[in-house]
């Protein structure tokens, strides 16, 4: 499943007016929060938000960071993405897996 495509930007989008310096510090905010509640498992992101940590580390090299996608992964997980998966992923439900498919389809509405 693919992470959100929706990168619809509207003409007069006020965030295109944010300081790059400001918008980094919010992102880094978001990924120090995200490696802080492992709670918050991937699939329970992408069924309530439709993206995930994965998505973060997809859209960082899409950006254009000169990472491949494990530096990436390992750079908003905080660790390689194996581990984390070895340490705080349980197995998805049949349920959590139909809500993520919903809220994926969403992304490109």
């Amino acid at each position: 499943m693919r992470c959100s495509e929706n990168t619809n930007v509207a003409a007069n989008d006020p965030l295109e007016e944010l300081d790059d310096a400001v918008a980094a510090a919010a992102f880094r905010r978001l990924v120090r929060h995200l490696r802080h509640r492992h709670d918050a498992e991937n699939i329970e992101l992408m069924g309530l938000a439709g993206f995930c940590r994965n998505c973060l580390a997809e859209w960082i090299v899409e950006a254009g960071a000169q990472l491949d996608k494990a530096a990436a992964r390992e750079l908003v997980h905080g660790m390689p993405a194996a581990e984390w998966k070895a340490q705080f992923q349980s197995e998805a439900t049949l349920e959590q897996l139909e809500q993520m498919a919903a809220s994926v389809a969403r992304n490109a509405a």
